[in-house]
């Protein structure tokens, strides 16, 4: 039996290494452009304005945005392996013509564009992974592709560095940077052809025998196999007055409550402030007297930490709850948000000013991307119905890709306005809402089923409209 169960989770977590690819070209995407934008900017390159180099960095988040709405429907429609292979052809396509992108205007399409394929892979990997694990391995599977998404971005810091320091003189380096991308597409367009259709699509597509086939291979047992699928089968027809979820069934209460609580957690995930330290790492530290080169390296320390916090995280997912998790994180991002204030008030113009910021950085990412960000995922991946995951996933992500795009577009403007105190100031307040907001709303999810989940959550607003009734356990 044991030796079943080691050999049903190294087949898991294999599937699990080829669909997060996705994320590893996620992290790829976004993190290129931090070393590539100031070759790209050149009067030689591109010549970007301050406000195309602002859109060339965030259009990517704006493709995101309308990607991950598109993307749950068609997953529902078609499938959700054959989706991520048609994802790999859209990243290796927009890849290759960011890559050799001409001008500005085209930069910025091309970029919007690439932002499609990663905004579809942000709403279906987790929703995949979360539908071919067990109760137990589901908040390890998921945050995978957590980890995935930082080791692309420490991948792509590293690779922008190494490119920086071996052609020194060749202008046109960044057009290598982003072409680098194309490598994981291929892989993750290889490796979908031998991973499985999702077992509840299959199931919601009235292919009871080959869910099972599926299952049979994924599960230690004959016997959880069936029950999975009785289990699948029943909150179905139970819900099958809402067989495809529309924006129409967003009436229901207990479906809007759910909406509602996906969309919180992903303008939590963003207002906390993440993307200031992604997008503008190198430039707050050359601000407060950090060289070009030291920090571009001193930003593969940002990337080191994301990356071995979200591996702590990941470790850490199958045994704390999920909400105890979210509301360390957030205490923790605002107290280092805060102590790099204070830091930015007292110890302006002193040597010490840009090891205290890099130190608090490294502090916030630690907390970040241990609890705040897989933790969000898990539970986005977690709280909705079968019938409502695509679209209240969809519908989440595009309001994270969303406020993503706003943080990024807003803060070069904040700091031109309000000065670095001011900006991180607005940004401890958004972490204090946030930290009532998760306090207040978000449900715990640890070592249920995802059916479990549902009918617990579908009673908590039935009971909340009616306070006189009891829960029915």
């Amino acid at each position: 039996m044991i030796f079943i169960r080691s050999h049903i989770i190294r087949r898991l977590r294999k599937i699990a290494l080829i669909v997060t690819l996705g994320g590893l070209l996620f992290g790829v995407d976004t993190g290129v452009i931090n070393g590539a934008i100031p070759y790209m900017a050149s009067p030689q390159q591109l010549d970007l304005t301050p406000t195309e180099e602002g859109l060339v960095t965030s259009g990517i988040t704006l493709g995101a945005a309308l990607g991950s709405l598109a993307a749950g429907k068609l997953a529902d429609r078609y499938g959700r392996k054959h989706l991520l292979i048609g994802l790999a052809v859209l990243f290796f396509a927009g890849t290759l013509c960011c890559s050799m992108a001409p001008n500005a205007i085209l930069m910025i399409i091309f970029r919007i564009l690439l932002g499609l394929a990663v905004g579809g892979a942000s709403v279906i990997v987790p929703a995949y992974l979360a539908e071919i694990a067990t109760a137990s391995t589901r908040g390890r599977l998921v945050t995978q592709n957590e980890l995935m998404i930082t080791g692309g971005q420490l991948l792509a810091f590293t690779v922008n560095a190494l490119l920086d320091s071996c052609f020194p003189q060749v202008g046109n380096i960044w057009r290598y940077m982003i072409a680098f991308g194309m490598i994981p597409s291929i892989m993750l367009f290889i490796g979908m052809w031998r991973v499985p259709e999702s077992p509840r699509w299959l199931v919601m597509k009235g292919k009871q025998k080959s869910a099972l086939e599926v299952l049979q291979r994924i599960r230690s047992s004959h016997q959880q196999s069936l029950q999975e699928i009785q289990s699948v089968d029943s909150v179905m027809k139970r819900d099958k007055d809402i067989k495809r979820a529309h924006f129409r069934d967003l009436s229901l209460p207990w479906m809007r409550n759910l909406v509602l609580i996906g969309i919180g957690l992903g303008i939590v995930q963003q207002f906390v402030g993440i993307n200031i330290m992604m997008y503008y790492g190198t430039s707050i530290l050359m601000k407060v007297g950090f060289g070009h080169r030291a920090a571009l390296i001193a930003n593969i320390g940002n990337g080191l930490t994301s990356f071995i916090a979200t591996a702590v995280g990941m470790k850490l997912m199958d045994t704390v709850n999920r909400r105890r998790m979210l509301l360390i994180g957030i205490i923790g991002t605002s107290s280092s948000m805060a102590m790099l204030t204070l830091a930015l008030i007292w110890l302006k113009g002193t040597i010490v000013l840009p090891y205290v910021v890099i130190s608090m950085t490294m502090c916030f990412l630690a907390f970040f991307q241990s609890c705040v960000s897989p933790t969000t995922w898990v539970l986005l991946s977690e709280i909705f119905p079968q019938s409502l995951r695509s679209l209240g996933m969809g519908i989440s992500t595009f309001c994270l890709w969303l406020a993503n795009f706003m943080v990024g577009f807003t803060f070069p403007i904040m700091m031109a306005h309000w000065g670095g105190v001011g900006t991180f100031v607005f940004f401890i307040t958004c972490n204090i809402l946030s930290l009532f907001f998760a306090y207040s709303f978000v449900p715990e999810t640890q070592g249920k089923t995802l059916e479990q989940i549902q009918i617990e959550l579908r009673q908590r607003t039935t009971i909340k409209r009616h306070h006189h009734h009891h829960p029915d356990e």
